[in-house]
């Protein structure tokens, strides 16, 4: 599994572990059974404070995704993968409802944010790699990107 921490982003870094924990889940980079990096480990190779990990997977507990195995550490739980897709789904859609109404504020229009958005997708396109370590296929959503296709107005 691969984290990438970005301390500086203004997400607190326990936080950032969530969210990557849930999104290879939903990705199904995580499958059921299978174990966490120990809390050592894990804070180990990310260069950050073990209480941080600690906080990142009791917060995974807590939300029914990972449990506790008897003397080999936490494994992923099963049937989560339906949760973690919701819960991503719902975070970038609120990520892009904020830039959204900050590009409208700002004068742009629908056209213009619509062409923004399809020349970054493209440029994107191959470079942005899964919290799984796959580079992803960014380009291939931005055919339907008119605001007549997703029920807006034209």
């Amino acid at each position: 599994m691969f984290f990438s921490i970005d301390p500086s982003s203004g997400v607190p870094i326990y936080e950032q572990i969530v969210r990557q924990v849930k999104f290879a889940i939903a990705e199904q980079t995580l499958t059921a059974g299978q174990l966490m990096p120990s809390v050592r480990q894990l804070s180990h190779d990310l260069a950050i404070n073990p209480n941080t990990v600690a906080r990142a997977y009791q917060q995974l507990q807590a939300d029914g995704l990972l449990e506790p195995l008897r003397g080999r550490g936490l494994a992923v739980c099963a049937g989560g993968i339906a949760k973690c897709k919701r819960f991503r789904g719902s975070l970038v859609e609120s990520r892009i409802a904020t830039v959204l109404a900050e590009a409208l504020h700002g004068g742009l229009s629908a056209d213009e944010i619509t062409a923004m958005v399809a020349s970054q997708l493209r440029q994107l396109d191959g470079t942005i790699k899964t919290v799984g370590g796959q580079a992803t296929a960014a380009g291939s959503s931005s055919q339907n990107l008119s605001p007549a296709s997703k029920g807006g107005k034209s």
